[in-house]
């Protein structure tokens, strides 16, 4: 009788033998199916999609061209409300108060005392300028001289200016020298602009009425040391295609100036500065220079005064 008992128990107690912590024996697996036909062994050939188009480009996108510009649209809602006299003169408005309007200017970018070696003199640089953004009138005049003395030197110019492009304007005009004796008149041809990274340059060529050519490089650039201090070099060099006993000028680089302003910007139309100035003479201006009992070489101190309106 025992032994019929274990022999049921054993046959009860065998199907639970086969579990594991209440989890079923899984099931054989199956064998891998086989790789399709060109794909790496167990992984399947991927699906054969069809590319994508690509996007049309629009706006800056564009590859740049020299292609007209669109047509500026004509139908304006207001067109219906208002008669075509009145629309023309608000037009008329619009572009005057969006770049075609003129305005001026008048700037004294030097006005300064200068100590050179225990002699005192002045030396003054400006101009004004009236017109639109393309075609411009400019007056320009500079000078320089010792106090108690004659003037040394005084020249006006009178340009047309016309921008070539958004930095550079192209100039012509006369230029007249009051001083030194003789006077001389000028036709004036040159260039003015904004180089990249801020430079301010210019560079002009003069035909007097003379014969007498002479050329004019000059530049300078405002680095900020704050918003309000600002340091600016200078530098300023005159040409001559041949020697001009009568105004002491020599032939291939006459004179060089090198100057280096602080100046402090109270306002934008109101800023004084002080700073060095450094001059030279080569050449035969340098000896026509010690015949008339000058220096060749001055150099000093500068206070000044920067502004305009």
């Amino acid at each position: 009788m025992m032994r019929s008992l274990l022999l049921a128990a054993a046959l009860v107690a065998a199907p639970a033998a086969a579990q594991h912590e209440g989890h079923a024996t899984p099931a054989p697996a199956m064998p891998p199916a086989a790789p399709a036909a060109g794909g790496h062994a167990g992984h399947e050939a991927p699906a054969q999609t069809a590319p994508a188009a690509p996007a049309e480009k629009l706006g800056t996108d564009l590859e740049p061209g020299s292609g007209s510009a669109p047509d500026v649209p004509t139908d304006r809602y207001a067109d219906r409300f208002w008669s075509p006299e009145a629309m023309a003169r608000a037009k008329d408005q619009m572009h005057a108060e969006h770049g075609a309007m003129p305005y001026s200017m008048i700037m004294l970018d030097l006005a300064e005392i200068q100590i050179q070696e225990g002699r005192e003199g002045y030396r003054f640089e400006g101009e004004a300028s009236f017109g639109g953004d393309i075609n411009r009138l400019w007056l320009k005049s500079e000078g320089e001289g010792r106090f108690g003395e004659r003037m040394e030197a005084l020249e006006v110019q009178a340009l047309y200016s016309r921008a070539i492009d958004a930095y550079w304007n192209l100039q012509a005009g006369v230029r007249h020298d009051f001083q030194p004796d003789p006077d001389r008149t000028y036709a004036t041809i040159g260039v003015e602009g904004l180089a990249p990274y801020w430079f301010e340059l210019e560079g002009a060529l003069f035909l007097s009425n003379k014969g007498d050519l002479l050329a004019r490089i000059e530049g300078n650039y405002d680095q900020r040391i704050t918003n309000r201090l600002i340091l600016q070099p200078r530098a300023e060099a005159n040409f001559a295609a041949q020697d001009v006993a009568a105004t002491g000028v020599g032939s291939g680089l006459s004179d060089l100036e090198l100057g280096l302003r602080l100046r402090y910007q109270f306002v934008p139309e109101f800023a004084p500065y002080v700073g060095v100035s450094w001059e030279r003479k080569f050449g035969d201006t340098a000896r026509f220079a010690r015949a008339a009992g000058e220096e060749r070489t001055s150099k000093g101190l500068v206070i000044g005064l920067r502004t305009w309106f």
